[in-house]
């Protein structure tokens, strides 16, 4: 059964907001392990901490990207 246009909408405003604050998450631990690489900082560090800011990056648009999606299904169907 599909989700009805407020479904979609309560999924749109509890997506939206998470999905860019991972992303700021991710882009400022992504940042600060390249800090550390640039400091000397040993290669076990920078690395485990640059992953973690990559795949809060990733996690970010990938709920994001949902909340669009559940967005445009709204619009559609109230539209119609």
């Amino acid at each position: 059964m599909a989700p009805t246009p407020e479904q979609d909408l309560s999924v749109w405003r509890r997506l939206a907001p998470s999905g860019l604050l991972l992303v700021g998450s991710g882009l400022s631990v992504a940042l600060d392990a390249s800090a550390r690489r640039a400091a000397g900082a040993p290669l076990l560090r920078w690395v485990a901490e640059g992953t973690a800011g990559l795949v809060l990056v990733n996690a970010g648009l990938a709920l994001y990207g949902e909340a669009m999606k559940r967005r445009g299904l709204h619009d559609a169907a109230t539209r119609s």
